[in-house]
């Protein structure tokens, strides 16, 4: 039997190079967006010392930028599916640039404050925009590993900007080092600008029937769906953890097993790295295994009994570095089934035309346990109860797997339903 023409080695080629294409901007986009989120924190020595602030007062800045870009990215998703995810990238890489102009030309803490909260409105609409791009233009067989790329550009981001700013402050100051990253910023609009095209054009190998579902009666009809609020929940429980972590592992480690503080620092650092590893390694084992639920559980209950094992405070002092790239790696591996989570949730019942406000409305789960961890978890650090922050951190993720374990079971509900209303 022939092939089809749209099987031909030369078709596959050029979908492949397209894939890559595509999962290269985007990558290159979400980076730089992770790279804006430590922009202003990376330089708190700086503009501390020139305008006098306090720790709480700097602190207010992340805060800023977390609330605004919870709220964003919410509303984000609806612009999305309204005008289009390349425009709406757009415009979020150029609020960044404008966030790190503004900042560079500071004169006080409002200036300073503007800046934080124009780089969290350009932060929002990464999340709706990159997914909607990957669901739509990458070819479904590659979509784990363009997750998994998406996620391993964010990480690279965060990993390259603290060295970055931290450098060029020194060298040149903070304000040539904010110009430094609204170049970054304007380099990536570019980017996206002259290869539109590319985030615009559908994969030819999607379902016709997933991109032409029937529109939902209302814009908000997707609040309606069980498993939209479980994937909110999820986020949220998941980055609590995660930002306990990163806010306060340094030292939890240090008062829980008496780690100098650059070895608890670095045992954090192997945290990250050994998550990004896990992304890369996930992207192959959400390709393989269709039941992404029940991979985020197992993933996810292994961390969170190493967090209670951190907890008791009786792990060998030489183990806990090496558990803690362990439980980076558990969590980043659960990330691209974490996403194709997301996309079944949304594509069963809406399809294609909603990606944006769902992402965006399940992705605020993340900027909101961002937010939120620090308040809940740094009463007890102000404690002294700091073995307390770890067993949290297993129970945030306990809850996330609950809330993954209640996706699944929502979808297979959706889709009977469904399936009843089809046949009658």
């Amino acid at each position: 039997m022939n092939r089809p023409a749209f099987d031909t080695g030369a078709a596959v080629a050029v979908r492949r190079a397209g894939d890559f294409e595509v999962m290269s901007l985007v990558g290159f986009a979400h980076g730089t967006s992770h790279f804006f989120h430590l922009v202003i924190p990376s330089l708190f020595p700086w503009l501390m010392a020139e305008f006098g602030l306090s720790f709480t007062r700097a602190g207010m800045l992340t805060t800023a930028f977390f609330v605004v870009s919870g709220v964003g990215q919410a509303l984000a998703g609806f612009a999305v599916d309204r005008y289009g995810a390349p425009r709406v990238l757009s415009t979020g890489i150029a609020l960044l640039a404008l966030s790190a102009l503004t900042l560079s030309a500071a004169n006080g803490y409002p200036a300073l404050l503007a800046a934080a909260m124009l780089a969290g409105a350009g932060n929002a609409v990464f999340h709706p925009a990159d997914f909607t791009v990957l669901n739509r233009s990458v070819s479904p067989a590659r979509l784990a590993h363009a997750f998994s790329a998406h996620g391993v550009a964010g990480n690279i981001g965060w990993a390259a900007a603290p060295v970055c700013m931290a450098g060029i402050a020194t060298a040149a100051g903070w304000r040539f080092a904010a110009l430094a990253a609204a170049s970054l910023g304007i380099v990536a609009l570019g980017c996206v600008v002259l290869l539109r095209g590319s985030l615009a054009a559908p994969a030819s190998t999607h379902s016709h029937a997933a991109a032409d579902a029937p529109a939902a009666s209302s814009p908000f009809a997707f609040l309606r769906v069980g498993a939209v609020w479980m994937c909110f929940v999820f986020f949220f429980a998941s980055m609590m953890g995660l930002s306990g972590l990163q806010n306060f592992a340094p030292s939890v480690l240090n008062h829980v097993y008496g780690l100098p503080l650059t070895a608890a620092a670095s045992a954090l650092t192997v945290f990250l790295l050994g998550g990004a590893m896990g992304i890369a390694a996930g992207g192959f084992l959400a390709a393989r295994f269709e039941a992404h639920e029940r991979v985020v559980a197992v993933l996810l209950v292994s961390a969170a009994l190493l967090a209670l094992a951190l907890a008791t405070g009786s792990v060998p002092h030489a183990a806990v570095t090496p558990i803690m790239a362990v439980f980076g790696f558990f969590t980043g591996t659960a990330t691209p089934s974490r996403d194709l989570l997301v996309r079944r949730a949304a594509m069963e019942r809406f399809g294609q035309r909603s990606f944006g406000r769902i992402y965006g409305f399940v992705y605020s789960g993340l900027d909101t346990g961002l937010s939120v961890a620090p308040v809940l978890l740094g009463p007890l650090m102000d404690r002294g109860m700091f073995s307390a922050v770890l067993y949290a951190v297993a129970l945030f993720q306990g809850l996330a797997v609950l809330a993954a374990l209640r996706v699944g079971h929502a979808r297979m509900e959706t889709a009977a339903a469904l399936q009843t209303e089809a046949r009658s």
